[in-house]
């Protein structure tokens, strides 16, 4: 997926266990297909389907190492797509502030019980 391809990342993301795939390499780091294959009830090729999927998406790549190929989140990518996604969906008047918090200043000014001058 050289230039984004809305349908493609959609596809690759429709699957919870390519979901789950994408969370393992992201919060765990780069992993071999025997590695998830333990973490799931799934068999080894089942597995490396799924990750092909997410190659072809451009959503992971991959190395070799001897006979092991070790696999990671493609990161930058997945934030590239995600963005592309969000601004082809969000309508072109929707303020973006209307999804940043904005504090109230009564409720700065308002005391806290409890704490001293309240």
């Amino acid at each position: 997926m050289s230039e984004f391809d809305v349908v493609a990342f959609c596809r690759a993301l429709a699957d919870e266990t390519r979901q789950r795939i994408l969370e393992i390499l992201l919060e765990e780091g780069e992993k071999c297909v025997g590695d998830l294959v333990e973490q799931f009830n799934l068999s080894q090729p089942t597995i490396s389907h799924h990750l092909s999927f997410l190659r072809q998406a451009n959503l992971v790549a991959r190395r070799r190492e001897g006979k092991q190929v070790y696999y990671r989140a493609n990161q930058d990518n997945i934030i590239h797509c995600c963005g592309m996604l969000f601004t082809r969906l969000i309508p072109d008047d929707l303020k973006l502030d209307a999804f940043t918090p904005t504090e109230d200043p009564e409720e700065e000014a308002s005391p806290v019980v409890g704490e001293p001058g309240s």
